[in-house]
Order: structure tokens, then sequence, then C-alpha cells
């Protein structure tokens, strides 16, 4: 059992030598086509530091994103505290501006400038980091949902996946028809240097204090090349976890698929209806439970873990996400989010005729847009957030 697992930050040399290494894969998902509509993410999270780190003083630096068409979990470094850095501050506004342009570019529907249109995952995240100041060194995973890929000139939506380090997603799907238990279908895999389990590859910006030698440069270059990223079909009732290391270090994929089958009991037969917001925030909340009860000692000793005997107490942070069919009344929802930001911008930026996105910074950004399913008037509740066209005949789901 680890008592105390900081992350330690990789100096620039050692990232610039491991790039190298790193090969892209692209994975492709293909079933058997059928009609699609526009969908969008339906989704809770849930982070707490394991009690144990936090008796020693230690920040929570993980954050968390759940919007329509964009989860994302970032894990900061938390050894950037011995600098007398927050090391929360760069994961939190790099996942606000990765949600900010995300919704910009991926609404369904909604005209897009072409200089402003969604270009990929990594395209996305490069515009994000630009636009990031605080300083910090984190890991990332993004899930995308993108309505835009075709396949046989048909709409066949796509989730997009990066992952720099070693947060984790998994997604599941009821393959045997509506009436059969989550199977996993797809799983990213850790970035982990030397396979250390204490120094997985990061995306920085550190001063002279930490490495007087950073370059912002090599960040991009970690994202071009370093990230990680796959193209999954999406289908209506796929349930997605992602999961910062605190998760996935300590339960194994097939605890994850059984907790999440006992929490999200088998529909009812008849037409897809999407599970209340409610049950997914018990169910994220219920996977970071488990995983800090890893570290504690049962009848037959601890239990183990996928990196061991009683895992490791860390920051634990979970986004659930299920892919329901983007409405109406989603895009009236979301007409009303953007007037309320352009609202508050103009009056942050002293109505200086456009919105910066440092004042909306402070407001609450939108992160959890949930549609009551069980009201057909669609109320909506929006909460801050915790912490290339394709040919006809291909499949596309862009990565550049």
């Amino acid at each position: 059992m680890v008592l105390r697992s900081p992350t330690f930050l990789v100096g620039t040399e050692k990232q610039r030598g491991l790039l190298n290494e790193f090969s892209r894969r692209d994975q492709h998902f293909t079933e058997e086509y059928q009609k699609n509509k526009p969908l969008c993410f339906s989704a809770k999270t849930y982070q707490r530091t394991h009690p144990k780190k936090m008796s020693l003083g230690h920040k929570d630096a993980d954050a968390t994103l759940a919007s329509p068409m964009v989860l994302g979990v970032a894990d900061g470094v938390s050894q950037l505290e011995e600098f007398g850095m927050d090391a929360s501050e760069l994961p939190q506004e790099l996942l606000r501006v990765c949600e900010d342009l995300g919704m910009n570019q991926l609404i369904p529907d909604r005209p897009v400038n072409p200089q402003d249109a969604y270009r990929g995952p990594v395209s996305l995240l490069k515009e994000a980091y630009e636009e990031t100041e605080s300083l910090g060194s984190t890991t990332i995973l993004l899930a995308v949902l993108d309505n835009s890929t075709r396949i046989h000139g048909k709409l066949h939506p796509m989730v997009a996946v990066l992952t720099i380090g070693d947060c984790e997603m998994l997604m599941m799907r009821r393959l045997d028809g509506r009436q059969s238990p989550l199977r996993a279908v797809f799983h990213t895999e850790m970035q982990r240097i030397d396979g250390h389990s204490q120094t997985p590859l990061q995306l920085a910006r550190v001063d002279e204090r930490v490495d007087p030698e950073f370059d912002e440069e090599l960040a991009l270059e970690v994202i071009e090349r370093g990230s990680a990223v796959h193209c999954v079909s999406a289908y209506e009732g796929d349930i997605i976890v992602l999961g910062s290391d605190g998760v996935f270090d300590n339960l194994y994929l097939e605890e994850i698929v059984e907790i999440v089958n006992e929490a999200l009991p088998i529909p009812k037969p008849g037409p897809f209806v999407a599970t209340q917001p409610v049950l997914l925030s018990h169910l994220a909340r219920r996977l970071v439970d488990e995983a800090h009860a890893k570290s504690e000692v049962g009848p037959y000793g601890l239990p183990d873990t996928p990196i061991g005997l009683g895992g490791k107490m860390d920051d634990t942070s979970v986004v659930v996400g299920e892919v329901v069919e983007w409405t109406k009344a989603h895009s009236e929802v979301w007409a009303q989010v953007r007037k309320q930001n352009q609202w508050r911008g103009l009056v942050s930026c002293g109505a200086m005729g456009g919105t910066c996105r440092t004042c909306r910074m402070g407001e609450d950004s939108g992160s959890e847009h949930e549609i009551d399913i069980g009201n057909e008037s669609d109320r909506f509740r929006s909460t801050s957030m915790s912490v290339d066209e394709s040919d006809d005949e291909g499949m596309q789901c862009a990565v550049q």
C-alpha cells in the first residue's frame, strides 16, 4: 500500500527525448450502419481526495468537465506544491477553455465560421492550451462527441478521445440488445514513462523555479506528437467512464463494469429512455468510494488492485456520461446559456464590445448541462464545473 504517492514532475529534456518513442494510434471501431441522429452527453462528475492524503495537507489537484459535447478529466502534478504553486490551477483553466471551445464548435445544426470549425481533439487542445495562462503541469483526457463524421455519406456520430498521461476512459455498451448487461467495448491505455506509476506524460507550463529550460513549444509538441488519439463509434445508450489514475490504479476494469451494471439496471422493453442524472451522480460517487476502499484492510488483508495490494491513496475524480439524443430542448437551453455568458462578459469587461474569456472564468461555466428527463418541459439546471469533412465512401474522425 502506498501511503504517500505524489506525482513527480517530468523535466523538459526527459519529455523531449521520450516524444519520439510515442506513436499515435488511431483506433477505429466500426459497427453495422444504423440510422443516426445528433447525439450528446448527459454526464455527472464526482471527485474527492483520499482522506489519508488529505490529512497530510495536500490539496485536490484534479479537475473534471461534464458538458454536452466534451467530457474531460485532468490530474494536476502535486509535486508543484513544493515550489509554491497551486497544482489545480492549470487543470481547471484548461478544461474550462476546452468546454468553451468545444461547445462553440460542436453544437449540432449551429452555423460556425470556417476559421472556428472543429478540426479534431488535437487542434482543440492546442488552442485551449494557447489561451490559458496558469502555471502547472497536468495529465488530461478529453472525450469529444463529433456529429459531423459520415459513413457512406450519412452522418455517424463518433467520440474522439485524446489522452496525455495516465487518466483513462472506459466505454460500455449493451451489445446484445437494450435488455442485456453493459459490456466494455473500448478502453484507453495509460502513458507512463518507463512504466513508473508516478511519472506520467504531462502537459506543462512552468517557470524558472521548476525548470529553467522549459519551452512552451515543447508543450505544443506534447499535444501534437505525444497524445494518444482514438475514434470510437457512438450510439444512444453508451456509458462512458473517465477517471484519474486514482480510479484506474485501484479498480480493475471488470470491477468498474460490475459496479456500473449494478447502478444502472437493465432497462425495461420499449423505446430508449435516458438515465436520470441523479443515478449518474450516485454512480460517479460510488466509483470514487470503491477506489478509496481498496486501501482499507479487510478480513483477508489488503485488497488486490492493478498496481498491487492496497492500491494507492490519491486524488480521485470520475466523470460518468451517457450518450443521448441532442434535442430541440438542448438547443434552446444552450442558446440561453450563451446569452447569459455573453451578458456577463459584457458587464465584466465594461461593455467593451466583446466577451473576455478571462472574465467568464469566474462565472458558472455551464459545465453540467442537465435536461430534466422526467419533465416534458425539459427544465434546465446549470452548475459550475467541479473542479474535415469525410468523403462519401469512408469513415473519418478528425484527429489532426
